[in-house]
């Protein structure tokens, strides 16, 4: 702005100045020719009377610079001139100035030589005698005066040049300082120029507006900070360029970066071809989603274009954690296709024994076998869908089981008394200690705990071995600890051994009746108590299992 200022003033004062040059030029040409052409006619009468006194030796002599003094007779000849030799001067009957003289006693006129730049100015008088006394004088075209005084003039333009510079720099800077003094936080506030009055009025609405709608952005941005800050789902806001705008933190942990990511490009992110391919779907203006996975868990990631005048103007991604549900239909398709073999096991045992059986294949003496198998079959069949039917009701919960104070030693020392008639048959030795511990629990689902640690540890175990069972209080816990000194569990399969199903030796397994299902009743009733378990076992060196219960801990029942 100052710029312009600057050159609208320079601009300004050389045209002012380059008029005001022409205009004088012009008056001054004109004052100096109209005291030129009185000169002439004061001159010319002055001849005039010279030469109608004296006659031609008023003409000698005479030196006569400045003007040319020409006298022509009646009839146009020359009769004399000061600058030609006038005998050989053409008729000037033809002039002007001459048939004005001749009609009127005095003639004036004006001749330019384009050649000269001149024009030459012409005052004729007439004598008495009729003859015509004629003085003429050159005046220069205001061109030529101009060129004449051109050395003046470029210096006078140079020190008006300079002058105009240094004004139109002050005067530019002077109206512009005001201007960058502008106080904007406060508009109405100044007041160095009443045009800027409604510009700055509306400014002030104007921030005003910007204000009101800041706040209620911000307002906006906290509250949308405050609820995806604690969700355990991640989101991020991209725009169409695929540029970070927003992200959570549960993303920010999920993508192994920090809050510093945002103005970047997601893929200097993450660079999964997967979740390009997935994110240009959005850009297409398609919703969309995927199953990725992120460390040890896996995510659905859903992403959704965002619209404005049918235009995608933006992308929200969402990262749902779906690992418990991926583990569960995991799961629950292994413990459809176990129960599945599980349940066809005994079944075909029992159809083949009974078929051969009713088609008098077998010997009679060898029916009483064929019926202790099939009756061994289905007790195994039995077992295996009690056990089933408990664990469906521990994944449903505990609602309508009764929770109280219980003795976790008396239910320990009972089960272990029910289970002596096994362990003796086994040759297995049971030893149990314990002192009053309590508990808040379920009496069903603790004797179930009791009861599958101590038969696990009866029937894996060696002829002649022993299991000690102990319940004991702590400060905060009460241990119930159950060691055998069987097959052991390698490291490899401990992790694995409370799913469902899952068998160390499904040879043993199948010879000893087991459902596979035991522990997983353990891990799902100890959760249920809030309960932890401990495994410390090594191949042939026996196991010891222990589930620390929190003490009077009234349980949310689930």
């Amino acid at each position: 702005m100052t710029k312009r200022i600057f050159r609208s003033i320079c601009i300004v004062a050389l045209s002012v100045f380059l008029s005001s040059i022409g205009l004088f030029m012009g008056v001054l040409y004109d004052y100096f020719s109209n005291v030129q052409r009185s000169q002439l006619e004061m001159q010319t009468n002055l001849a005039a009377q010279g030469a109608a006194n004296e006659g031609m030796k008023y003409f000698e002599g005479l030196d006569v610079t400045d003007y040319r003094i020409t006298w022509i007779d009646t009839d146009g000849t020359v009769l004399y001139d000061s600058k030609s030799d006038f005998a050989e001067m053409e008729n000037h009957m033809e002039r002007e100035e001459i048939r004005q003289a001749l009609s009127e006693g005095t003639g004036e006129s004006s001749r330019y030589s384009i050649t000269l730049l001149e024009r030459a100015v012409y005052c004729a008088h007439r004598l008495p005698d009729g003859t015509i006394l004629r003085l003429s004088i050159t005046r220069n075209t205001p061109l030529t005066l101009i060129l004449g005084m051109m050395q003046p003039i470029c210096m006078i333009f140079v020190a008006a040049l300079g002058m105009s510079l240094v004004l139109a720099f002050r005067l530019a800077k002077g109206i512009v300082e005001p201007l960058n003094a502008l106080n904007l936080d406060e508009p109405l506030s100044n007041d160095e120029y009443d045009e800027l009055k409604p510009l700055l009025k509306r400014i002030a609405a104007q921030q005003c507006q910007i204000r009101k709608q800041g706040e209620e952005l911000k307002q906006k941005q906290i509250e949308f900070d405050a609820v995806t800050t604690g969700m355990a789902e991640g989101i991020v806001l991209l725009n169409e360029k695929k540029i970070i705008l927003s992200m959570n933190p549960a993303a920010m942990r999920l993508f192994g970066t920090a809050r510093s990511c945002v103005g970047k490009y997601l893929f200097s992110v993450n660079r999964s071809l997967e979740l390009q391919e997935l994110l240009q779907k959005a850009s297409d203006g398609k919703r969309a989603e995927m199953l990725m996975e992120f460390g040890d868990g896996t995510y659905q990631l859903d992403v959704s274009p965002v619209l404005s005048e049918n235009l995608v103007s933006g992308i929200v991604l969402l990262m749902l954690d779906v690992t418990e549900k991926e583990k569960a239909e995991r799961m629950r398709r292994e413990f459809t296709a176990n129960v599945s073999h599980e349940l066809k096991t005994p079944l075909h045992t029992i159809s083949g024994s009974a078929e051969l059986i009713a088609g008098g294949m077998v010997k009679q003496g060898d029916i009483p076998e064929f019926s202790k198998r099939i009756y061994a079959e289905a007790q195994r069949l039995i077992h295996l869908v009690e056990d089933i039917i408990r664990l469906s009701h521990l994944d449903e919960g505990v609602d309508g089981m009764k929770w109280e104070e219980i003795d976790l030693s008396l239910v320990a020392g009972e089960t272990v008394q029910t289970l002596l008639p096994e362990a003796e048959t086994a040759g297995i030795q049971i030893n149990f200690c314990g002192e009053t511990a309590i508990v808040y629990g379920v009496r069903q689902l603790l004797q179930s705990i009791v009861f599958n640690l101590c038969d696990n540890a009866v029937k894996y175990n060696h002829k002649g071995g022993s299991v000690s069972v102990s319940v004991k209080g702590e400060k905060n816990n009460v241990i119930l600890s159950v060691a055998d000194t069987g097959i052991g569990i390698l490291a490899e399969h401990q992790e694995r051994i409370f799913e469902r199903f899952y068998r160390v030796d499904k040879s043993h397994s199948k010879e000893i009746g087991g459902t596979g299902l035991g522990l997983s009743i353990v891990k799902h009733a100890a959760k249920l108590h809030d309960a932890e378990i401990e495994l410390y076992s090594a191949a042939k060196e026996g196991t010891t299992i222990k589930v620390s219960f929190p003490v009077y801990k009234n349980f949310t029942k689930l």
